[in-house]
């Protein structure tokens, strides 16, 4: 990846047109979750946790988890501190994925489903009490302007700044997923979440998109220029812009509900693990136009066990048309993204290659 791109006289962002800002969003991780009207989204009780999720597990002990009831069980895991189950609870432990494999849970929803088990089983701990969950979505500058500039503005203990590209991007290099799992279990001297309990995995996400690139995140009206330390992610061939994107199914899962049009692309959202949505945008290097006529292939390999080869599919992400599909990339070994474009009026295909590490 190259360093930050600079203009002599103003901001390097001009000049290209809006779509290509969602473009390059993407190539970070996900687009951001749309803010959805309906979306009167609370913090749940403690109960309510347990049932919808933990009792799943702890209802009848599957796996070895503490049952809801066992006193014996649950008296020994209660001498720890509710902050050291809370943090096992995030990110795991033993056969229990992160999040009790819910990432929609804020930290205090986890607190209070402990505390109901706790008491449950013999314990008499307090629940937590917290704020509601916003009904409405924040945007990512509402937060960092709210609580994350206390230390990325200036850079305390070492927090890359708003806006320093050259900080973030070596931070960003295996995607925007890795950098959100950080700040939801916190990281360093940070808490997790930032120290906002109820913010959501997407506003995590808006917040760390609009540190890396204020510009982008809030400029209206203005069509922005990638920048060039996107290079790992951007690619120009003869004439033609290539963007990549990938992003993991759990994420476009977490983010789209049943129904949207997001969630049913490429025949909907696989199950399993180890599943990731391949996008890529396309642009003429000369007029900057959105390329939405051509051919798209790609494949995706790894040198111990293979891959797919697969047509990306033309959608529509945040109003901006791309080409993608859902692969399987499992494993640590790097793989090779080869991408291959087929454009009216061109005699032979385009070809460029990208590297993602699942």
């Amino acid at each position: 990846m190259g360093s930050p791109a600079s203009t002599k006289g103003g901001s390097p962002f001009a000049n290209l047109p809006k779509q290509l800002i969602f473009a390059i969003v993407f190539s970070l991780a996900a687009s951001i979750a749309p803010q959805f009207a309906d979306a009167q989204v609370r913090e749940r009780s403690g109960k309510d946790v347990v049932d919808a999720v933990c009792a799943a597990c702890h209802g009848a002990g599957v796996k070895g988890a503490p049952k809801i009831g066992d006193s014996k069980a649950w008296s020994k895991l209660a001498s720890r501190s509710l902050t050291d189950l809370t943090e096992s609870a995030l990110k795991g432990i033993r056969d229990m994925p992160a999040h009790g494999g819910d990432k929609a849970l804020s930290d205090i929803e986890i607190e209070r489903a402990i505390t109901y088990m706790v008491n449950q089983s013999g314990g008499r701990w307090t629940e937590p009490v917290g704020g509601l969950t916003p009904a409405v979505e924040r945007k990512g500058e509402q937060i960092v302007r709210a609580k994350c500039a206390n230390c990325h503005q200036t850079g305390v203990n070492g927090a890359p700044k708003i806006g320093d590209r050259s900080a973030w991007i070596p931070r960003l290099k295996q995607g925007l997923d890795p950098l959100v799992r950080s700040a939801i279990n916190g990281h360093g001297p940070m808490p997790p979440r930032g120290g906002m309990n109820d913010l959501t995995e997407s506003e995590i996400r808006g917040a760390i998109v609009f540190m890396f690139n204020p510009v982008i995140a809030t400029t209206k009206g203005v069509s922005p220029a990638p920048p060039a330390a996107l290079d790992g992610n951007h690619k120009t061939v003869e004439g033609t812009e290539i963007y990549i994107g990938v992003v993991s199914a759990e994420t476009i899962r977490a983010q789209y509900s049943k129904g949207t049009p997001e969630s049913a692309m490429h025949g909907g959202i696989p199950g399993g693990r180890n599943y990731y949505h391949v996008n890529v945008s396309l642009f003429d290097g000369k007029t900057k136009a959105v390329i939405a006529d051509a051919q798209v292939e790609a494949s995706a390999r790894e040198p111990v066990s293979g891959g797919d080869t697969k047509k990306l599919e033309l959608v529509t992400l945040n109003g901006a048309k791309s080409y993608g599909n859902y692969f399987r990339m499992s494993g640590s070994n790097p793989y090779t993204i080869a991408v291959q474009i087929r454009r009216p009026g061109m005699s032979r295909p385009i070809e460029a290659k990208f590297e993602f590490k699942p």
